[in-house]
């Protein structure tokens, strides 16, 4: 009797394992989400190839020669304005481009020259924020898409219910709650990297606005300081 209850067992356990469903790629696990799942692609190719070109852009213009401004110095100095001028047009950053700016309206007034400068600068900001808004659009919308699909799905999985009156059979259930469940994940996910990124990349947009602000006042006080 044993023996014949250990078999039994036994078989039982196998027949059981031999049931259990085979682990879930992630790709046929995205494949579960529905449609919404293909919205949430679309933003994630979005957020990641704005990441990869602002890195991009922004680093090249945080790097400045570190010669630049003792050159510039000197040139002016000397008197060398069309020199100073060509040291900056052969710097291909923001900062070359303010301090050209104000070198090609020396001879006004300083108030002009420093809002001439200004202007420049807030240009070059703009151009190294761009696409940073359409990042943080993404931050906040593609949980709120997830959010949608978890809606969908529990509708999807309560009209279920409803529509199998008395036989409700858990395996009616499963798409519904597929698509709310990986469609909340893959939301979340999307929304993490977009809003770790942009936070970033603003950090990174700061300490270039500091840099230039900081050579900017360096270049005014170039302009103010007496004549020997």
């Amino acid at each position: 009797m044993m023996l014949f209850s250990f078999l039994q067992t036994t078989e039982a356990v196998l027949v059981d394992e031999s049931q259990v469903p085979e682990s879930l790629s992630l790709l046929d696990m995205a494949a579960k989400g529905g449609p919404l799942m293909l919205v949430l692609l679309a933003l994630s190719i979005v957020a990641v190839y704005i990441l990869a070109e602002r890195w991009v852009v922004i680093s090249k213009a945080s790097k400045i020669d570190q010669y630049f401004m003792e050159k510039l110095k000197e040139y002016i100095h000397d008197g060398k304005v069309k020199a100073a001028r060509e040291l900056c047009a052969h710097n291909n950053t923001p900062m070359a481009r303010l301090i050209g700016k104000g070198l090609s309206r020396l001879g006004r007034p300083l108030p002009d020259i420093r809002e001439a400068v200004e202007n420049v600068g807030n240009t070059e900001v703009a151009r190294l924020e761009r696409g940073l808004p359409m990042l943080a659009s993404i931050a906040g919308g593609a949980p709120m898409v997830g959010f949608l699909g978890t809606v969908i799905g529990m509708i999807q999985a309560f009209y279920k219910m409803a529509s199998a009156g008395n036989n409700i059979d858990i395996s009616l259930l499963s798409n519904g709650i597929y698509v709310a469940m990986v469609t909340t994940v893959g939301g979340l996910i999307v929304g993490l990297i977009a809003y770790f990124g942009y936070n970033y990349l603003a950090a990174k947009v700061s300490k270039v606005v500091y840099k230039m602000d900081t050579n900017v006042i360096e270049f005014m006080d170039l302009l103010n300081e007496p004549v020997e």
